[in-house]
């Protein structure tokens, strides 16, 4: 007696697909990028091929995400095994190839002790990009190339005080009690600690393809988000009463 498995059908193909690019250094963190990068990737064209049996709902458009860093190395993260980049800065400004999304996880890097020319990625892109989201100390990062001067910003609350004092020169408002913190202009997002990098990527969801959506996503991956104020880390580092 033989059987045959007949294969779920995929989801529709998206309409628009938006680049996301994921910036990678030695030490960053693995839950600051890959919680997120599921969550923005969850109508991917491969996701729906494989998973979008189980999704109700799907955009019109699609995130896919590329992994750049200073070379085609594989990258050593804070935790875990490398990972392997799919382009470089440096060759992604020489194309003059442009990102709609920017990513950048945190880690135990600062600005100073990253290449250089990640810096340089991010303010080559800033200007056509149409988000920059940051996770953690990827704030920090952020703040290094000025791109957040005069803005509000939220980061690591175990490391806020330390990110605060050593950008206290560049006016930037940085927010103690927040899951994740969004420019007036919608373009820069930055979020607390590690896991509320997910938090981020759902309230980004949210606000570029819809709650509706933003659940299915929620809803493939069994996650429950938590809210904008929802930040108890803040009094636990003493940075509110």
């Amino acid at each position: 007696m033989s059987s045959t498995t007949t294969a779920p059908p995929p989801g529709p193909p998206p309409k628009i697909t938006y680049t996301l690019a994921v910036c990678l250094y030695p030490q960053f963190g693995t839950l600051d990028y890959q919680g997120p990068v599921e969550i923005l990737s969850t109508f991917s064209a491969h996701s729906r091929e494989n998973f979008g049996f189980v999704l109700d709902k799907f955009p019109d458009s699609a995130i896919e995400a590329e992994f750049i860093s200073h070379s085609l190395d594989a990258v050593q993260p804070f935790v875990g095994p490398k990972v392997l980049p799919t382009g470089t800065y440096k060759g992604a400004m020489d194309e003059g190839k442009q990102y709609d999304i920017i990513f950048i996880p945190g880690g135990s890097a600062h600005p100073g002790s990253v290449d250089p020319s990640l810096l340089e990625f991010i303010k080559n892109q800033y200007p056509k990009a149409k988000h920059i989201l940051a996770a953690c100390t990827g704030s920090w990062i952020l703040a290094g190339t000025g791109l957040l001067n005069g803005k509000k910003a939220t980061t690591n609350k175990a490391m806020f005080k330390v990110v605060e004092e050593n950008t206290k020169d560049l006016n930037i408002t940085w927010v103690p009690k927040a899951r994740w913190v969004i420019t007036d202009d919608k373009k820069i997002w930055t979020s607390s600690g590690v896991t509320a990098g997910m938090d981020l990527a759902n309230a980004f969801m949210e606000y570029f393809v819809g709650k509706e959506f933003a659940y299915e996503a929620c809803k493939l991956s069994e996650y429950t988000p938590r809210g904008e104020d929802e930040d108890e880390w803040a009094a636990v580092h003493g940075l509110v009463v």
